[in-house]
Parts: C-alpha cells; sequence; structure tokens
C-alpha cells in the first residue's frame, strides 16, 4: 500500500469520526434546553438535600444561596459525613438562626457503601418534604433554580431530571478538561433517542444536581441501588432506568454554576476516581478510544506530521480531509465554549485535552485492574 493511499484512509476515517460528534451536538443543542420559568403563584416544597464532607470553606456559602431561592417553600438538610473541620459546626449555627436549616449527623460508613451515597441514602430518609433536590456544596444556585428545576421535572413528567451547571475554571487542567464534560455528552448522546427508548445505556446525568420525588426514588431503590458507586451521574439515572422510570437531563447553565475542583491534582483524580464506570470501563474504552482519538487527536497529529514533511505522499483531497476533521472538533468546541459560556482559549487545545482524559481513563483502568484502592476526601475507596 503506497504512503499516498494509506493517508487518503487515514485522512477519512479521521473526518467521518469527527463529523460524528460535530453532527449530534448541533442536533442536541436544539435538545438540551434550559429549563422553564417556573409557574407564578405556586411555592412548591422542596427538600433541598446536600451530602457535606470537610466542606467548611463552602458550607456556608451554598446556604445562603439556597435559603435565597424564590418560588418554593424549602428545607435545607445537610448530613455532616464525619468530617473533620468545622462543617458541622457552620451548619449548626445557620440552624440555630433560621428553621428551614436542618443538621442531620452520619452515621459510621458501613462496607460496601460509597460515601456520597450512604450520604444521600440517609439525607432521603431525613425528607419532609415529597419533592427533592439533591445538591453538591460546590454548586451555586440562583434564586430562581431550583423553581425552574422544579418546573422542567414537571413540564417532561420523567422521574428524575439533572442539571448541567456552569462549570467555573481555575487551574490548568480544570481549564483544560471540565470543558469535555458538554463536548462528551451532547456528541455521543443521541438526546432524542435517550427521551423515545428507556434504555440504560443512554442514561446521563450530573451527579452534582438532581431533581426527584420520594415516590420515585424508592421504586428506583434510590442511592441503596448504587451504593458501592463512585459515579452516581451515570448509575443512579441507570437505577432508575432499570426500574422502568423514566430520566432526562437540562441545560443549568444559566441558574447555577459550579467550581468542581480547586486544583489539577484534584481534576486528575476525579475524573480517575469515576473513570472505570463511565468511558473508562473495560466495554467503553476502547470504542470510545477510537472514536476520540481518531476523530480529535489524529487530525491534529497528521496535519502536523504533513507539515513536517511540507506534504510528501499528500494528495490536496487528503490535505482537505484532515483539514475539515480538525475544524469539526474546534469548531464544536466553540459553539459549546460560547453557548455554555466556557472558557474561549481553551479550544485550540481540544486535541491536547482528549489526549489527557484519554490518558486518564485508561490509567484508572490500569490501576483498577492491578488492584490500586481510590482515595478521595480522606477515606480510601474500595476498586470497583
Amino acid at each position: 500500500m503506497s504512503l499516498s493511499l494509506l493517508v487518503a484512509i487515514s485522512a477519512c476515517v479521521c473526518l467521518a469520526l469527527a463529523a460524528l460528534p460535530a453532527v449530534l451536538t448541533l442536533v442536541n443543542l436544539r435538545l438540551f434546553a434550559q429549563p422553564p420559568a417556573a409557574a407564578s403563584g405556586s411555592e412548591p416544597r422542596v427538600s433541598v438535600l446536600v451530602p457535606a464532607r470537610n466542606e467548611a470553606a463552602a458550607i456556608g456559602r451554598l446556604i445562603d444561596d439556597v435559603l435565597a431561592s424564590e418560588g418554593v417553600d424549602l428545607e435545607v438538610v445537610i448530613l455532616d459525613d464525619s468530617s473533620e473541620d468545622a462543617t458541622a459546626a457552620i451548619v449548626a449555627e445557620r440552624a440555630a438562626r433560621d428553621p428551614r436549616v436542618r443538621l442531620v449527623p452520619g452515621r459510621p460508613l458501613p462496607a460496601g457503601w460509597c460515601g456520597k451515597q450512604h450520604a444521600c441514602w440517609q439525607l432521603a430518609g431525613a425528607a419532609r418534604h415529597d419533592t427533592w433536590l439533591f445538591l453538591d456544596v460546590d454548586v451555586s444556585p440562583r434564586p430562581d433554580a431550583i423553581a425552574r428545576s422544579i418546573a422542567f421535572l414537571d413540564a417532561s413528567g420523567v422521574a428524575l431530571a439533572s442539571g448541567f451547571p456552569r462549570q467555573l475554571t481555575g487551574s490548568f487542567l480544570e481549564w483544560l478538561l471540565l470543558p469535555l464534560i458538554h463536548f462528551v455528552l451532547l456528541g455521543f448522546l443521541p438526546l432524542g433517542r435517550a427521551r423515545q427508548v428507556n434504555d440504560q445505556s443512554l442514561a446521563a446525568g450530573c451527579g452534582q444536581w438532581f431533581v426527584t420525588r420520594r415516590a420515585a426514588y424508592r421504586q428506583a431503590g434510590g442511592h441503596a441501588a448504587i451504593a458501592a458507586s463512585l459515579h452516581d451521574g451515570v448509575k443512579l439515572p441507570r437505577a432508575y432506568r432499570r426500574a422502568g422510570l423514566t430520566t432526562d437531563v437540562f441545560d443549568a447553565t444559566e441558574i447555577a454554576s459550579c467550581r468542581m475542583y480547586a486544583r489539577s491534582l484534584d481534576v486528575w483524580r476525579g475524573l480517575s476516581k469515576n473513570a472505570t464506570e463511565g468511558i473508562g470501563s473495560a466495554a467503553t474504552i476502547l470504542p470510545f478510544t477510537l472514536l476520540l482519538g481518531l476523530g480529535q487527536v489524529a487530525p491534529a497529529v497528521l496535519l502536523g506530521q504533513g507539515l513536517a514533511s511540507r506534504f510528501g505522499g499528500w494528495h490536496r483531497g487528503s490535505l482537505a480531509a484532515v483539514g475539515l476533521a480538525l475544524a469539526f472538533g474546534l469548531g464544536t468546541r466553540l459553539v459549546e465554549a460560547i453557548r455554555f459560556r466556557l472558557p474561549l482559549t481553551s479550544v485550540l487545545f481540544q486535541p491536547l485535552a482528549v489526549a489527557v482524559f484519554l490518558l486518564i481513563q485508561w490509567s484508572a483502568l490500569v490501576r483498577k485492574a492491578l488492584g490500586f484502592r481510590t482515595s478521595w476526601r480522606g477515606r480510601f475507596l474500595a476498586p470497583q
């Protein structure tokens, strides 16, 4: 096989695999809508359920944000999960000032449970209202966020709805990698089909923001159904669908923001923690490596090689195909950066971002195969 033919085949494969997420993203952007405005005059009763472990730096701000919510009659239930800092004291002080705030001391973590799932399971048992929002401490909701999320739950008719807040970035790996959340979600999940077919493989969610109701949660088995999981964003919607219940996602960019991590090291550890229950699982890592590697990384590599060799062995068609493949990836990221208010400067580094992302997935899978345990928030987690 001649070099020019090999280059032509490679260029066509890259173009096809780059076009797939670009086209699907354009379709999904129309479906991935913001939640509707809440109905005027109604104030649904909702329990905001917050698991907290060593969150003294952020828990006061979260309580203030939630208590400023409009259009809902709420309680804020915060479970202190064996914190070693002042988390419990801060919540107790706020509870003494506002009866809407309650502190629930967490029970010891049983064998076979992930800390967050056990905390959420206890919060479910403590909730007084029948509509629930499971909320992470690092999320900052706007005053209309909770009411609009419940409006989405009502309008969609699903049993579990999940919002994707705007992701704030500071450190290098946050800036580089976190915009891929939207790229992977919208580029590889057909939202239209996910709403028509209640297949577990089409389930998606963001563990930072889940809205549901008591009866549906109990029917799905709640967090007890995913007790050992480290990735509730994927596993909780799957548990609902396994029970015959429907799930959906919505764009929460305009109603909430989240600073998920504070350092690059935390980004690596956080993505590694979740990897083997998502893209980094043994069943999905190879196809996703081919899809992402050939569609997003290879075009930049091939173009660089062509430039270095002054396009020796290249036909104009091959050059155009590789350039178009690269443009698909960068263009998709640019559209998402504008729509979801993500850092524009990181768009140009899409090939590097995907390469690092895949490295994290493979690293997590190898660590799991070797029996290494993952540490998160001061706890060692058994390999899944």
